[in-house]
């Protein structure tokens, strides 16, 4: 396929594929920019298609490019605001506000904040110690208000066409978008629907204050019928309507996303036109009680799901797994993971539903009390499941850490993302049983690993000599990303010279994390990130650096974006 375009003289389109690959790696497409101007300009506009979400810039001076493009009225109305006029670039090489494809008011509206109340401190700094200050007279909500208003008209201006777009009524958003500013920005995009007619991707958060939100929804389901992604927080009964208009204007809905809804979710989907349409259905800590009243009418009518996610959800119990098995449709279960609140779960109502279901189940995780119920799980898991590609295990001990390792081995050739967590630390009378089950673990797991895994997370009490015995067993595995949080084995233990030896020189990873956690809750943690000397000595053997927080998968955005 790349030959054909490189023969066809299809180059640029070639190098832009290329290119789409580093979207989130900063750096690299730092880099692109000094190759040629193609590179550059291909660079340029990855880096600004979303900088208020993903700031690849570290700060926020971001936003005064953006205002060096407003009218000179505009401009003119900044500095009655008080902002000096020599703060913006005179001229730019691009035409910045014409790449943004991805908006995030909440995520706007806090930019904004941060850039005035660095330039109010840049203000105050400026002035002579002999002058009284100014600040008092720097009226600093309504210049947040004025510029996120004048970001809205500058978008629309350039004639910018919204992939994804996402608000959140939270206290920031409204604290600066509210009353005649509110209105104003929902009458602009209303009155440009090609704004908004092409977002796929739409997201919503309830946080409160959701009667302004609700108008703002009249945008999408007035002018957009695109969207195929739609995720949804905290919904309320008085948003039902609103909800219900958004998915019935789309034409190709393909994936809802409900997170920490109380109400029923599905009476929004219940006979609506997505039902020809909509493949994937996504449950985060929802209560699943609440589904019971139409739970089979609505699942019989979606014609083309082929994916369903049980994240973390609240009353997972024997009455929702009896409407799951007496569905005639195949219940194409891709993800469960279950809390405590699961734990008074039947072992025979879940063998029947993995036994029906479990070919489909490909994430996997628990967080449950019961020793019992998690020896039953692993060996059902084991029997019924054979396409597990994520493992999540938060919590285990002697009784059933043989049970995890035979899980593990039996899995191991679709194996590709594996979370071993184990650290309730902090109790010293604990501290020779918590050395012991972490050695067994690492004594055991580098033999039953296949050849390359994506993602491996361990949380465990590791000694240098346990992780020695690890590598070594799993000498011909490649690891692509490689976290390690660590309770400090000895203090004068350190476990980074084996992980060089073993991991960094022989270039078996191409991402590493490490954090130690202390000894006690007062001490500081030590994270690799911050060693700066360390951190280039990866780099030159082409591994790279990140802090632990962000390596670290989180569930809800795993899912989200793999499916």
């Amino acid at each position: 396929m790349a030959c054909s375009k490189i023969f066809s003289g299809d180059l640029p389109e070639l190098i832009n594929e290329i290119i789409q690959y580093f979207r989130n790696d900063f750096s690299t497409l730092h880099s692109c920019i000094l190759v040629n101007r193609l590179w550059c300009r291909l660079a340029i506009a990855l880096l600004w298609e979303n900088p208020f979400t993903k700031n690849s810039f570290k700060n926020y001076n971001f936003i005064e490019i953006y205002l060096s493009k407003l009218s000179e009225d505009d401009k003119v109305k900044l500095i009655e605001y008080g902002i000096n006029s020599d703060l913006l670039p005179s001229s730019t090489l691009f035409n910045y506000p014409s790449y943004i494809q991805r908006l995030d008011i909440n995520k706007v509206c806090h930019s904004i904040k941060k850039w005035v109340e660095n330039v109010r401190t840049l203000r105050i700094k400026e002035q002579p110690d002999n002058l009284p200050t100014k600040a008092s007279n720097f009226n600093q909500s309504d210049l947040q208000r004025f510029i996120f208003l004048s970001l809205i008209k500058l978008f629309i201006e350039n004639e910018v066409k919204l992939h994804a777009f996402e608000i959140e009524s939270s206290y920031v958003t409204f604290e600066i978008i509210s009353g005649y500013y509110f209105v104003s920005a929902f009458q602009l995009i209303l009155q440009n629907p090609s704004f908004t007619c092409n977002v796929k991707n739409l997201n919503i958060y309830f946080n409160g204050l959701s009667s302004n939100l609700l108008l703002f929804l009249k945008c999408f389901y007035s002018n957009c019928n695109s969207i195929s992604s739609l995720y949804i927080r905290y919904s309320y009964d008085d948003s039902e309507k609103e909800l219900l208009k958004v998915i019935n204007s789309q034409h190709n809905l393909k994936k809802i996303f409900f997170d920490y809804i109380d109400n029923n979710p599905l009476k929004t989907i219940k006979n609506s036109n997505c039902i020809n349409t909509l493949k994937t259905i996504i449950f985060h800590r929802i209560h699943l009680k609440s589904l019971e009243a139409n739970f089979n009418e609505v699942f019989e009518q979606l014609n083309v799901l082929d994916s369903i996610h049980i994240l973390y959800c609240y009353s997972f119990d024997s009455t929702i797994i009896q409407h799951i098995i007496n569905l005639t449709k195949p219940f194409k279960l891709r993800s469960l993971f279950m809390d405590d609140s699961s734990s008074i779960l039947q072992v025979e109502q879940l063998r029947l539903l993995l036994q029906k279901f479990g070919i489909y189940l490909e994430n996997f995780g628990f967080e449950l009390p019961s020793y019992e119920l998690k020896l039953h799980l692993f060996s059902l898991i084991k029997i019924y499941c054979n396409n597990i590609k994520f493992i999540d295990v938060l919590g285990f001990d002697d009784q059933n850490v043989f049970s995890m390792l035979d899980l593990i081995e039996n899995v191991q050739k679709n194996l590709n993302y594996l979370n071993i967590n184990f650290y309730q630390f902090g109790y010293n009378s604990q501290l020779s049983y918590d050395n012991k089950l972490s050695s067994t673990i690492l004594q055991n797991l580098g033999k039953i690993l296949f050849n390359r895994l994506e993602y491996l997370s361990l949380a465990l009490k590791i000694n240098s000599d346990d992780l020695e015995k690890f590598f070594k067993d799993s000498q011909n595995i490649f690891i692509s990303k490689l976290l390690i949080r660590n309770k400090l084995y000895q203090e004068s233990d350190t476990i980074l010279p084996c992980i060089k030896k073993y991991a960094m020189k022989e270039k078996r990873i191409s991402y590493i994390a490490m954090e130690n956690l202390p000894t006690y809750s007062n001490s500081e943690r030590y994270d690799l990130f911050n060693f700066k000397d360390e951190v280039k000595e990866f780099e030159f053997y082409g591994i790279k650096v990140t802090m632990y927080d962000d390596l670290c998968i989180k569930l809800r955005d795993f899912i989200n974006e793999s499916y």
